[in-house]
Protein backbone atom coordinates (compact mmCIF):
# COMPACT_ATOMS: atom_id res chain seq x y z
CA UNK A 1 0.00 0.00 0.00
CA UNK A 2 2.74 2.38 0.67
CA UNK A 3 4.35 1.53 -1.78
CA UNK A 4 2.23 1.77 -4.45
CA UNK A 5 0.92 5.57 -2.78
CA UNK A 6 4.82 6.59 -3.16
CA UNK A 7 5.03 4.74 -6.54
CA UNK A 8 3.65 7.71 -8.48
CA UNK A 9 4.47 11.37 -8.86
CA UNK A 10 0.86 13.32 -7.68
CA UNK A 11 1.08 16.54 -5.61
CA UNK A 12 -0.55 14.59 -2.58
CA UNK A 13 2.96 12.55 -2.53
CA UNK A 14 5.10 15.77 -2.24
CA UNK A 15 2.24 16.97 0.17
CA UNK A 16 2.38 14.10 2.57
CA UNK A 17 6.36 14.24 2.79
CA UNK A 18 6.12 17.44 3.66
CA UNK A 19 3.73 16.96 6.66
CA UNK A 20 6.25 14.11 7.50
CA UNK A 21 9.64 16.27 7.25
CA UNK A 22 7.74 19.43 9.18
CA UNK A 23 6.80 16.67 12.28
CA UNK A 24 9.45 15.15 12.62
CA UNK A 25 12.24 18.20 11.96
CA UNK A 26 10.19 20.70 14.84
CA UNK A 27 9.64 17.56 17.05
CA UNK A 28 13.51 17.45 16.67
CA UNK A 29 14.12 21.53 17.62
CA UNK A 30 11.53 21.31 20.32
CA UNK A 31 13.57 18.68 21.83
CA UNK A 32 17.12 20.29 21.19
CA UNK A 33 16.35 23.84 22.18
CA UNK A 34 13.58 23.28 24.70
CA UNK A 35 10.06 25.20 24.73
CA UNK A 36 11.98 28.54 26.19
CA UNK A 37 14.53 29.05 23.70
CA UNK A 38 12.22 28.29 20.65
CA UNK A 39 10.52 31.81 20.67
CA UNK A 40 14.46 33.09 19.75
CA UNK A 41 15.52 30.82 17.31
CA UNK A 42 11.85 30.01 15.46
CA UNK A 43 12.91 32.62 12.37
CA UNK A 44 16.41 30.48 11.53
CA UNK A 45 14.36 27.25 12.27
CA UNK A 46 11.55 28.13 9.61
CA UNK A 47 14.07 28.87 7.16
CA UNK A 48 16.17 25.83 7.86
CA UNK A 49 12.82 23.89 7.18
CA UNK A 50 12.01 25.76 3.98
CA UNK A 51 15.41 24.88 2.62
CA UNK A 52 14.91 21.12 3.38
CA UNK A 53 11.10 21.17 2.30
CA UNK A 54 12.72 23.30 -1.42
CA UNK A 55 15.35 20.75 -1.51
CA UNK A 56 12.84 17.48 -1.87
CA UNK A 57 11.32 19.35 -4.66
CA UNK A 58 14.61 20.23 -6.24
CA UNK A 59 15.49 16.57 -6.33
CA UNK A 60 11.99 15.45 -7.69
CA UNK A 61 13.21 17.66 -10.46
CA UNK A 62 16.38 16.47 -10.93
CA UNK A 63 15.31 13.13 -11.31
CA UNK A 64 11.97 13.16 -13.36
CA UNK A 65 13.53 15.45 -15.97
CA UNK A 66 17.12 13.89 -15.93
CA UNK A 67 15.60 10.17 -15.86
CA UNK A 68 17.44 9.90 -13.64
CA UNK A 69 14.93 6.99 -11.96
CA UNK A 70 11.70 6.07 -13.14
CA UNK A 71 8.69 8.10 -12.82
CA UNK A 72 7.91 7.36 -8.86
CA UNK A 73 8.47 9.69 -5.65
CA UNK A 74 10.58 6.92 -3.80
CA UNK A 75 13.68 9.54 -4.18
CA UNK A 76 11.63 12.03 -2.34
CA UNK A 77 10.75 9.57 0.36
CA UNK A 78 14.13 8.02 0.86
CA UNK A 79 15.91 11.70 0.71
CA UNK A 80 13.04 12.42 3.72
CA UNK A 81 13.83 9.09 5.70
CA UNK A 82 17.27 9.82 5.41
CA UNK A 83 16.92 13.52 7.10
CA UNK A 84 15.14 11.80 9.79
CA UNK A 85 17.83 9.07 10.64
CA UNK A 86 20.54 11.87 10.47
CA UNK A 87 18.23 14.01 12.52
CA UNK A 88 21.56 14.84 14.99
CA UNK A 89 23.02 16.22 11.79
CA UNK A 90 20.34 19.39 11.71
CA UNK A 91 22.19 21.29 13.84
CA UNK A 92 24.88 22.26 10.98
CA UNK A 93 23.04 24.72 9.93
CA UNK A 94 24.91 26.12 7.16
CA UNK A 95 25.57 22.74 5.50
CA UNK A 96 21.45 23.13 4.94
CA UNK A 97 22.05 25.83 3.11
CA UNK A 98 25.16 24.95 1.14
CA UNK A 99 23.49 21.53 0.62
CA UNK A 100 20.21 23.40 -1.18
CA UNK A 101 22.64 25.76 -3.27
CA UNK A 102 25.01 22.48 -4.36
CA UNK A 103 21.49 20.32 -5.38
CA UNK A 104 20.91 23.29 -7.35
CA UNK A 105 24.21 23.05 -8.73
CA UNK A 106 24.07 19.33 -9.48
CA UNK A 107 20.71 19.92 -11.39
CA UNK A 108 22.53 22.37 -13.51
CA UNK A 109 25.57 19.32 -14.20
CA UNK A 110 23.61 17.04 -14.83
CA UNK A 111 21.57 18.54 -17.75
CA UNK A 112 24.50 18.88 -19.30
CA UNK A 113 23.31 15.67 -20.68
CA UNK A 114 21.39 17.63 -23.68
CA UNK A 115 24.87 19.10 -25.22
CA UNK A 116 22.73 22.30 -25.12
CA UNK A 117 23.45 25.73 -23.84
CA UNK A 118 26.19 23.79 -22.52
CA UNK A 119 28.61 27.21 -21.22
CA UNK A 120 25.76 28.47 -19.56
CA UNK A 121 25.12 25.65 -17.29
CA UNK A 122 28.52 25.28 -16.48
CA UNK A 123 28.50 28.82 -15.56
CA UNK A 124 25.38 28.72 -13.43
CA UNK A 125 26.61 25.37 -11.78
CA UNK A 126 30.00 27.31 -10.83
CA UNK A 127 28.96 30.10 -9.49
CA UNK A 128 25.96 27.97 -7.27
CA UNK A 129 29.12 25.98 -5.76
CA UNK A 130 30.94 28.92 -5.15
CA UNK A 131 27.96 30.41 -3.44
CA UNK A 132 27.46 27.01 -1.30
CA UNK A 133 30.92 27.29 -0.33
CA UNK A 134 30.45 30.98 1.68
CA UNK A 135 27.88 28.80 4.46
CA UNK A 136 30.47 25.51 3.73
CA UNK A 137 33.79 26.29 2.75
CA UNK A 138 34.32 22.35 1.82
CA UNK A 139 31.48 22.88 -0.96
CA UNK A 140 34.32 23.82 -3.75
CA UNK A 141 35.22 20.33 -4.12
CA UNK A 142 32.49 20.13 -6.22
CA UNK A 143 34.31 21.86 -8.56
CA UNK A 144 36.47 18.83 -9.51
CA UNK A 145 32.73 17.64 -10.84
CA UNK A 146 32.20 20.19 -13.31
CA UNK A 147 35.46 19.21 -14.65
CA UNK A 148 34.78 15.76 -14.68
CA UNK A 149 31.51 16.59 -16.72
CA UNK A 150 33.14 19.10 -19.09
CA UNK A 151 35.49 16.23 -20.19
CA UNK A 152 32.94 14.02 -19.89
CA UNK A 153 30.57 15.29 -22.63
CA UNK A 154 32.65 18.32 -24.49
CA UNK A 155 36.23 18.50 -23.43
CA UNK A 156 37.00 19.33 -27.34
CA UNK A 157 35.87 23.00 -26.83
CA UNK A 158 38.23 24.83 -24.79
CA UNK A 159 36.23 28.06 -23.54
CA UNK A 160 34.35 25.37 -21.68
CA UNK A 161 37.49 25.11 -19.36
CA UNK A 162 37.69 28.22 -18.49
CA UNK A 163 33.92 29.05 -17.44
CA UNK A 164 33.74 27.38 -14.16
CA UNK A 165 36.68 29.84 -13.20
CA UNK A 166 34.12 33.05 -14.28
CA UNK A 167 31.12 31.56 -12.63
CA UNK A 168 33.32 30.88 -9.16
CA UNK A 169 35.17 34.83 -9.68
CA UNK A 170 31.59 36.17 -10.06
CA UNK A 171 30.44 35.04 -6.70
CA UNK A 172 34.34 35.85 -5.14
CA UNK A 173 34.23 39.50 -6.78
CA UNK A 174 30.67 40.01 -5.65
CA UNK A 175 31.91 39.08 -2.34
CA UNK A 176 34.86 40.79 -2.15
CA UNK A 177 32.61 43.70 -2.67
CA UNK A 178 30.17 42.86 -0.10
CA UNK A 179 32.50 42.44 2.91
CA UNK A 180 35.01 45.75 1.79
CA UNK A 181 31.85 47.84 1.97
CA UNK A 182 31.17 46.34 5.36
CA UNK A 183 35.18 46.45 6.75
CA UNK A 184 34.73 42.22 7.07
CA UNK A 185 37.41 41.33 4.54
CA UNK A 186 38.51 38.60 7.61
CA UNK A 187 35.65 36.58 6.77
CA UNK A 188 37.60 34.53 3.54
CA UNK A 189 40.33 33.80 6.04
CA UNK A 190 38.24 32.80 8.88
CA UNK A 191 35.78 31.31 6.72
CA UNK A 192 37.72 28.82 4.10
CA UNK A 193 40.06 26.77 6.57
CA UNK A 194 39.52 23.35 5.17
CA UNK A 195 39.19 21.59 8.60
CA UNK A 196 41.40 18.02 8.57
CA UNK A 197 39.81 16.00 11.01
CA UNK A 198 41.56 12.95 9.10
CA UNK A 199 44.79 13.93 10.24
CA UNK A 200 44.07 15.78 13.34
CA UNK A 201 42.10 13.13 15.36
CA UNK A 202 43.75 10.13 16.57
CA UNK A 203 40.52 7.76 16.63
CA UNK A 204 38.99 6.92 13.26
CA UNK A 205 35.70 7.16 15.12
CA UNK A 206 36.41 10.55 15.92
CA UNK A 207 35.90 11.62 12.31
CA UNK A 208 33.29 8.85 11.64
CA UNK A 209 30.64 7.79 13.80
CA UNK A 210 29.35 4.07 13.73
CA UNK A 211 26.04 5.15 11.76
CA UNK A 212 27.50 7.33 9.41
CA UNK A 213 29.97 3.94 8.34
CA UNK A 214 27.15 1.98 7.81
CA UNK A 215 25.54 4.65 5.50
CA UNK A 216 27.97 4.91 3.27
CA UNK A 217 29.10 1.27 3.19
CA UNK A 218 25.13 0.03 2.72
CA UNK A 219 25.05 3.15 -0.07
CA UNK A 220 28.37 1.79 -2.14
CA UNK A 221 27.36 -1.83 -1.97
CA UNK A 222 23.84 -0.02 -3.35
CA UNK A 223 25.68 1.87 -5.88
CA UNK A 224 27.53 -1.29 -7.28
CA UNK A 225 24.26 -3.58 -7.51
CA UNK A 226 23.11 -1.24 -9.69
CA UNK A 227 25.43 -0.63 -11.69
CA UNK A 228 25.81 -4.39 -12.35
CA UNK A 229 22.35 -4.70 -12.76
CA UNK A 230 22.30 -1.51 -15.48
CA UNK A 231 25.19 -2.67 -17.15
CA UNK A 232 24.03 -3.62 -20.19
CA UNK A 233 21.24 -0.21 -20.60
CA UNK A 234 22.14 2.89 -22.88
CA UNK A 235 25.00 4.96 -22.00
CA UNK A 236 23.31 7.35 -21.26
CA UNK A 237 21.87 6.17 -17.96
CA UNK A 238 25.03 4.94 -17.02
CA UNK A 239 26.80 7.64 -17.35
CA UNK A 240 24.71 9.97 -15.65
CA UNK A 241 24.53 7.41 -12.57
CA UNK A 242 28.48 7.92 -13.15
CA UNK A 243 28.03 11.43 -11.84
CA UNK A 244 25.39 10.99 -9.53
CA UNK A 245 28.02 8.24 -7.58
CA UNK A 246 30.89 10.48 -8.36
CA UNK A 247 29.09 13.40 -6.01
CA UNK A 248 28.79 10.81 -3.51
CA UNK A 249 32.42 10.38 -3.52
CA UNK A 250 33.39 13.99 -3.22
CA UNK A 251 30.67 13.92 -0.45
CA UNK A 252 32.30 10.91 1.28
CA UNK A 253 35.98 11.88 1.25
CA UNK A 254 34.22 15.30 2.64
CA UNK A 255 33.05 13.57 5.53
CA UNK A 256 36.26 12.19 6.04
CA UNK A 257 38.52 15.29 6.52
CA UNK A 258 35.69 17.00 9.16
CA UNK A 259 35.34 15.35 12.75
CA UNK A 260 32.43 13.34 12.96
CA UNK A 261 30.30 15.99 15.39
CA UNK A 262 30.92 18.34 12.42
CA UNK A 263 30.31 15.87 9.46
CA UNK A 264 28.46 16.83 6.66
CA UNK A 265 26.44 13.75 5.72
CA UNK A 266 23.77 15.75 4.26
CA UNK A 267 25.54 16.47 1.14
CA UNK A 268 25.66 12.74 0.42
CA UNK A 269 21.76 12.45 0.62
CA UNK A 270 20.88 13.23 -2.83
CA UNK A 271 23.05 10.84 -4.68
CA UNK A 272 22.30 8.11 -2.28
CA UNK A 273 18.48 8.46 -2.49
CA UNK A 274 18.86 7.92 -6.33
CA UNK A 275 20.76 5.22 -5.83
CA UNK A 276 18.25 3.45 -3.11
CA UNK A 277 15.70 4.45 -5.08
CA UNK A 278 16.95 2.41 -8.63
CA UNK A 279 17.33 -0.44 -6.57
CA UNK A 280 14.57 -0.42 -4.81
CA UNK A 281 12.87 0.03 -8.42
CA UNK A 282 14.69 -3.56 -9.32
CA UNK A 283 12.50 -5.30 -6.83
CA UNK A 284 10.19 -6.94 -9.06
CA UNK A 285 7.68 -8.06 -6.17
CA UNK A 286 5.53 -5.35 -4.53
CA UNK A 287 4.95 -7.37 -1.44
CA UNK A 288 8.89 -7.42 -1.36
CA UNK A 289 8.60 -3.29 -2.25
CA UNK A 290 6.43 -3.05 0.80
CA UNK A 291 8.35 -5.04 3.42
CA UNK A 292 11.31 -3.04 2.52
CA UNK A 293 9.64 0.39 2.59
CA UNK A 294 8.08 -0.33 6.02
CA UNK A 295 11.58 -1.90 7.69
CA UNK A 296 13.88 1.20 6.19
CA UNK A 297 10.99 3.56 7.85
CA UNK A 298 11.10 1.45 10.67
CA UNK A 299 14.72 2.13 11.18
CA UNK A 300 14.57 5.51 10.25
CA UNK A 301 12.51 5.93 13.00
CA UNK A 302 13.94 4.02 15.84
CA UNK A 303 17.43 5.91 15.16
CA UNK A 304 15.48 9.32 15.40
CA UNK A 305 13.64 8.29 19.06
CA UNK A 306 17.40 7.35 20.18
CA UNK A 307 18.72 10.38 18.97
CA UNK A 308 15.99 12.26 21.32
CA UNK A 309 16.80 10.05 24.53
Amino acid sequence: MISSFFGKTKPINYIVLAIILFLFYFTNVFFQHGEQRINEVITLEILLFAALLLSIFIINQIVRTEKATESNSYAMVFFVLLIVTFSDELVLQNVIFANFFLLLAFWRILSIKSIRNVKHKIFDASLLIALASLFYDWSLAFMLLVFFVIGAYDRKTFKNWLVPFIGMGTIFILTFTVLKLKGSLDFFEEHYQFSLGLFTTKSFFQVLNIKTLVYLILTIIVSVLVFVRLRNVSGGKLLLLRIVFMIFVLGTGIILFTPADASPVLITFFPAAVFFTNYFEGIKKRRLQEVVLILTMVVACSLFAIHLN
